[in-house]
């Protein structure tokens, strides 16, 4: 990166307000009334964000769009942990988090993240990686809705070789995978992170590649399902399965990690949780119903594309 840092870090940053824009306006077009409201804040350790919530909709019961840019003097440990030669460097983050939970069960809980990291020390050359990618989370899955989100990710990766996706399919399944639970928290997507592989240029373009395909790829699920009917009961299945998710963000997720140990806002790192959820002692749903479907059929890191041009 050499001198070019800093004009890097700010093409970057260009990308990632426009992408949050361009998500959140999409998101309230569908919507067909909420707005997100939005709160800058400022980070103590250095830099800052803007977070956007889209709270009682009548699509979106909580969703979340945010940015942030931090910096600080030293790596916290869930970004240092599997490159431990760059602990103690300072470090800048910038990326676009977000996660979209809908009123209506029958349409699926998604996420999506684009990042990049530059660690820094002086005297010696930056060391960057970007990472990110998107799921997707139903509660009543549809085969068809499986494989066009899956079909958008590929589309999306072709373009940087025939190995992209599958590789990025595959590290998806392990990342978003409940390991105390034994079972996937969805039916996947892409997951990429420590991504210098290419050079800077090409990498920068896979990360939009990405963060322009994730609403591609998101909102034709969502109006085909959004006028579905339902009733409590598939409210409560809906509840009962955000708890996973809810599981899954604050035992496993790095980023949650990453924004609770660099001292980042709580608000806005949490803001990935669902408004409703519920656990019951151990609750199953009975066989042969389309509550059990889900597990059986649908969380089970399938090949969705196989057979598929």
């Amino acid at each position: 990166m050499g001198n070019a840092v800093n004009d890097r870090i700010e093409a970057v940053k260009a990308y990632l307000l426009d992408l949050q824009d361009r998500i959140c306006t999409a998101l309230e077009t569908e919507d067909g009334g909420a707005h997100f409201r939005e709160e800058a804040w400022l980070r103590e350790g250095g830099g800052g964000g803007r977070t956007r919530v889209l709270e009682n909709g009548a699509l979106i019961e909580k969703g979340g769009v945010n940015f942030s840019h931090v910096h600080g003097a030293g790596l916290p440990p869930s970004a240092s942990a599997h490159r431990p030669e760059l602990a103690g460097r300072g470090f800048q983050a910038l990326g676009v988090s977000l996660v979209i939970h809908p009123r209506n069960p029958y349409v699926p809980t998604s996420h999506a993240n684009v990042r990049l990291f530059v660690a820094e020390k002086a005297g010696e050359a930056p060391v960057w990686w970007f990472g990110g990618g998107f799921d997707l989370t139903p509660y009543y899955a549809f085969e068809e809705d499986c494989v066009f989100w899956h079909q958008v990710a590929r589309d999306a990766c072709a373009p940087f070789g025939a190995d992209v996706y599958p590789r990025f399919k595959a590290w998806c399944d392990r990342y978003f995978h409940l390991k105390h639970r034994n079972e996937p928290r969805g039916i996947g997507g892409l997951f990429f992170d420590d991504l210098n592989e290419w050079d800077f240029d090409t990498s920068f373009a896979f990360l939009r590649a990405v963060g322009d395909a994730y609403i591609q790829a998101y909102l034709p699920i969502v109006q085909k399902r959004k006028g579905a009917p339902y009733g409590e009961r598939e409210r409560e299945f809906q509840a009962y399965r955000r708890g996973r998710y809810v599981e899954f963000n604050l035992v496993y997720d790095r980023g949650t990690l990453f924004g609770l140990q660099s001292g980042g806002r709580t608000e806005s790192i949490l803001m990935s949780l669902p408004a409703e959820v519920r656990w019951g002692y151990d609750w199953k749903p009975e066989p042969g119903t389309p509550e059990a479907r889900l597990t059986e059929h649908f969380l089970t890191d399938r090949d969705w594309l196989s057979g598929r041009s």
